[in-house]
């Protein structure tokens, strides 16, 4: 283990502080946000595409409007909408300059990034800036956490829940067995799957691990054969009837954060576990979480 934290452990520590400054902000920047009944489309890239797949179940199952989630570069770009929103740390990301700039005076764009210097600012119609939330490391943590914070703060919810259980999340003691796992399959139900899709990258990229996520009720079609012995089932948010039973019944370690039950932790932030717990892998291996190997902090594509 490192005898300083890498920046990615410094950076993830700092995200209960962060939603907090979120909350406020949503409401000042509301007039740049989707409107209630406005149709409109997610796109991000990576990291970002599983924030907008989770924006966009929490948007849909609220009644704010039909709300659609792609990555940048599957966008349809013969289909109506109302608004398009890009979620873009960098604002420089190829494929979201290049939908922006295909959108540009046929639908308003309104993009969510981390730098104010940087070509998005221009590409988009109308920007919010998370400047505070902006990060060092290769790997995104509380970026993304943020700029979901920052919608869910602009559907209405209360952040100061979800801001103290990431508090909690921040210190608490990683489940029993993890560390040690040599698979893991990350399952979540509307908005938590694509936290699920995050969890899995994150543990992708940071540590090279074995990782799978799928939609949980999709587990018993085909995912549990993985499970096993020495083998993790993370399920983030509701635990769906009889998966615990499944997962028993081949010997995989589950986690399960199931809002259901007392001190459960809000599924953002048990997101912030499974973060902590990509880090501490990859130190356990000798990589360096900062910067882990075949990425960029943005793709610029020539």
């Amino acid at each position: 283990m490192p005898s300083t934290p890498s920046l990615t452990t410094t950076e993830i520590a700092t995200q209960p502080e962060c939603w907090q400054r979120a909350a406020p902000l949503a409401a000042a920047e509301a007039a740049k946000l989707p409107k209630d009944g406005e149709r409109i489309a997610v796109i991000g890239c990576g990291t970002s595409w599983f924030m907008a797949q989770s924006y966009a179940a929490l948007r849909e199952q609220g009644g704010h409007g039909e709300t659609d989630a792609f990555a940048a570069s599957e966008f349809p770009f013969g289909r109506g909408y109302d608004r398009v929103l890009a979620i873009t740390r960098s604002g420089t990301t190829t494929e979201v300059l290049r939908a922006c700039e295909r959108l540009s005076g046929v639908v308003p764009v309104t993009a969510i990034t981390a730098d104010p210097k940087t070509p998005v600012m221009t590409a988009a119609d109308d920007v919010v800036v998370l400047d505070f939330a902006d990060e060092g490391s290769v790997v995104q943590t509380r970026f993304a956490t943020t700029a979901l914070a920052l919608l869910r703060a602009h559907l209405g919810d209360d952040l100061d829940a979800p801001a103290a259980d990431a508090g909690r999340a921040v210190t608490a003691e990683l489940p029993e067995g993890v560390l040690t796992a040599d698979q893991f399959t990350f399952l979540g139900t509307g908005w938590t799957y694509g936290l699920a899709q995050e969890a899995a990258l994150k543990m992708r990229e940071a540590a090279g691990a074995w990782t799978e996520s799928y939609p949980a009720m999709e587990y018993r079609h085909g995912p549990i054969s993985i499970t096993g012995p020495g083998r993790v089932v993370w399920v983030f948010g509701a635990l769906p009837d009889g998966l615990a039973d499944d997962v028993a019944s081949v010997g995989g370690r589950l986690v399960a954060g199931s809002t259901t039950e007392p001190g459960a932790l809000d599924p953002l932030a048990d997101l912030i576990r499974a973060q902590r717990l990509a880090v501490a892998i990859a130190e356990s291996k000798g990589y360096d979480p900062d910067r882990p190997r075949n990425l960029t902090r943005s793709v610029v594509l020539s």
